[in-house]
């Protein structure tokens, strides 16, 4: 990725830990606490304090800094990361082997899945366990916890519309000033009860896990809690590069991750009574105001960043055809990917108001973000698991499958104790991912069968460059005719030649193709074919993270020869609409929903940002 020659690592590094880090940043509010929750039944002793610092620190070490810090940065698609990028990265490998492409797909679709469970959740657990702190410092004001929470929420979504451009220069530096704290206020506890270092050594955690598997088993499930944010060091690649990711990493996050998880530690040592919140116990009665108000700020940040994420993922997944054309607002004029999408706004912002309600607190919220976090990674270690074999000519890749083995019997494990609470909040994350699973793989099936209907029909199978023309009127003009297939006829073509027996002087067939990358190059985004009848065939090859403007795919088709004025010519579009033929295939509900996500899509002529008064749409029938 390129960055202008001004702008140096440090503020590379600075900016990736506003957006980066942001999430797995507030795992401390609520991550160590949760081990020892009354419910689970875990003895506050001194021994078990060490073995389940022993076990944050070692599962932090393992599926961060190991997993992804060390080895999945590696495994970019052309420089983007992110679980849909790894699943494209993971289908070009899988393509000889239609089986195993199936699977891949099918592992990459429930792990998209799961992120916007964990994308849900994030802002509500986030924000609830930093206004937490406001009962901490005056119990009085607990009853207020959970209001002051929501009008927080609702306005973070509200300000996606005008975009966060704005504040956005504060994040780094507020992240700066949070993590600084973290490393202060633990460190500072650390010093008072340096024994508590002891629970570096994993053979604590391992005594535990010998001893008492049980309770170990029980705690693992509050313990992965502090990777929860994980996903955002790999989805954010692209936009920052992996050495500066790997260097704030190591040099601020993870110092002072450690720092307070070790001082939260010490404080229950010195205080067994301090363990309902020693997030906010650490630091001096008169500091927790300032430290809640901080808290809230980088609880606003994580929320900002899942919820830019989750628009991110499904701006892609709908390139890669898993879901329908969507509505895309740009929101910043200076950095490209900045976007929002308005129907998942309104739809995140619904779930995570009914979770806030729903649970109250973030003590019960966190049952229900173990099961997504630990489900989105195992699903991604055993994507691995079925590529890397099938590499070629990639030797130290396929040795990768050891490692990755053990990231997935390690979170397997984590998997099986956050199943254990299901019935205490888990169920949530599980059933959006049902949804949104039957979703994407309606979405895909359905288009599947609607482009095998066309392609099978007798007319869609003439190549419209080689068509005869001769005979027909030509009238003056330039039309340009959408089409799914660039090598057939539009079917916005056939009507009209159907009803209207003419053919325009300029006639173009315009085929916008998303390819399974991110980013396609200049020089290869467009080709110009100019047919023996007149007809021009105009193809725009497009990543699925760039901006289908017809104002810069006629730009580029300009430098070819083909010159043409938006003002000036007619745009031909076609909506199709489903129509029931039999009860199999897309059998009942299915095919109605994908007939409803067909006909609320965005059309063509808002996706392109085609002039309104320049639009033809011309309506079909598909037999499904």
């Amino acid at each position: 990725m390129s960055k202008p020659a001004r702008t140096g690592l440090p503020a590379i590094a600075l900016a990736a830990l506003g957006v980066v880090f942001a999430d797995i940043g507030t795992s401390p509010l609520y991550a160590f606490r949760e081990a020892f929750r009354p419910g689970f039944g875990i003895p506050l002793t001194p021994a078990n304090v060490f073995a389940v610092l022993s076990m944050i620190f070692w599962t932090v070490t393992l599926i961060v800094s190991l997993k992804y810090v060390a080895i999945m940065l590696r495994f970019d698609n052309r420089g983007e990361g992110g679980v849909l990028a790894m699943l494209s990265w993971c289908m070009h490998r899988l393509r000889a082997s239609p089986r195993m492409l199936w699977l891949g797909t099918v592992l990459g679709i429930l792990a998209v899945s799961l992120f916007y469970g964990d994308a849900v959740i994030t802002p509500a657990i986030s924000v609830l366990a930093a206004v937490e702190g406001l009962a901490v410092a005056r119990p009085a004001l607990a009853p207020f916890v959970l209001p002051v929470a929501l009008t927080i929420v609702v306005a973070v979504f509200l300000i996606q519309r005008g975009g966060t451009d704005a504040v956005g220069a504060l994040f780094g530096p507020l992240m700066l000033a949070w993590f600084a704290t973290l490393a202060v206020s633990g460190g500072l506890s650390v010093l008072q009860t340096p024994d508590v270092l002891w629970a570096l050594d994993p053979r604590h955690a391992l005594g535990f896990v010998v001893e008492h598997p049980g309770l170990a088993f029980v705690a693992a499930g509050a313990v992965f809690l502090c990777v929860t944010g994980v996903e955002a060091l790999y989805a954010d690649l692209g936009q920052f590069g992996p050495k500066p990711v790997r260097l704030t990493w190591f040099a601020i996050v993870l110092p002072a991750l450690t720092l307070n998880y070790f001082g939260q530690g010490a404080l229950v040592l010195r205080n067994p009574g301090a363990v309902h919140n020693p997030f906010f116990l650490l630091v001096p009665p008169e500091m927790v105001l300032p430290l809640t108000a901080l808290a809230i700020a980088a609880a606003v940040i994580a929320s900002l960043a899942v919820i830019s994420g989750a628009f991110s993922a499904t701006q892609q997944a709908s390139r890669m055809n898993f879901l329908p054309r969507l509505r895309v607002i740009q929101k910043s004029r200076t950095r490209k990917g900045r976007i929002y999408i308005p129907v998942v706004n309104w739809l995140m912002l619904a779930l995570v108001v009914f979770l806030m309600l729903e649970f109250r607190d973030s003590g019960s919220l966190a049952a229900a973000y173990g099961i997504a976090v630990s489900g989105d990674l195992l699903l991604a270690s055993v994507l691995m698991l079925v590529t890397l074999p099938r590499v070629r000519g990639a030797r130290s890749l396929r040795l990768l499958w050891l490692p990755f083995a053990v990231f997935a019997l390690v979170e397997g494990a984590f998997l099986a104790a956050n199943a254990t609470k299901v019935l205490d909040g888990g169920w949530f994350p599980l059933l959006l991912a049902m949804a949104v699973f039957t979703v994407l793989t309606t979405w895909r099936r359905g288009i599947d069968i609607m482009r095998s209907k066309k392609r099978s029909g007798p007319r869609n199978a003439v190549d419209g460059l080689a068509m005869d023309l001769s005979g027909l009127q030509r009238v003056p003009g330039v039309a340009v005719f959408f089409s799914s297939s660039s090598t057939r006829c539009p079917s916005s073509f056939l009507h009209n030649l159907k009803h209207n027996g003419v053919v325009h002087e300029t006639t173009i067939f315009l085929t916008a193709e998303f390819e399974d990358v991110p980013l396609v190059p200049e020089a290869e985004r467009v080709q110009v074919q100019r047919g023996a009848n007149g007809v021009i065939r105009l193809t725009a090859h497009l990543g699925y993270r760039e901006d289908p403007d017809i104002q810069g795919i006629l730009r580029l088709a300009a430098r070819k020869g083909l010159v043409i004025k938006v003002e000036e010519a007619s745009f031909f579009t076609s909506k199709p609409t489903v129509v029931s033929v039999s009860q199999r295939g897309l059998f009942g509900w299915r095919r109605s929903l994908f007939g409803w996500m067909l006909q609320n899509s965005t059309s063509v002529a808002n996706y392109f940002r085609l002039p309104a008064d320049r639009v033809i749409e011309v309506g079909t029938q598909v037999a499904i």
